[in-house]
């Protein structure tokens, strides 16, 4: 199978700086702010790149996935590390789901009144 006939083409990620073509102003103030957000602030560059990990796993983004992956390698962080945050958003996640079993929980609660 080709990279193409995958509804994910890993190409894209390595073109992603190529997606402000049909509106580059928008493009450039998006990356300016991509940009600031990841520098070293009140938390450091490499702590930054942990929560992007989870959150892309949270969000489900596979270009996010593989991006933040490699960054928090490179950044320094380790695999137990990486897989810590992965649980953290896994949890938050899971108790997203939860907490909305509110919602069903008092509607069944009316209906069986």
């Amino acid at each position: 199978m080709s990279n193409h006939e995958h509804y994910y083409d890993k190409a894209h990620l390595k073109g992603f700086g190529d997606i402000g073509k049909g509106a580059p102003r928008l493009a450039e103030k998006f990356f300016d702010y991509y940009s600031e957000v990841f520098k070293a602030g009140a938390l450091t560059v490499r702590e930054k790149s942990l929560i992007a990990l989870a959150v892309a796993h949270a969000v489900q983004c596979p270009y996010c996935i593989d991006a933040y992956s490699a960054d928090a390698l490179k950044q320094g962080s380790d695999l137990e590390q990486m897989t810590e945050a992965v649980h953290v958003a896994c949890a938050i996640r899971g108790g997203a789901s939860l907490v909305h079993g509110m919602q069903m929980k008092e509607h069944a609660e009316k209906a069986s009144m």
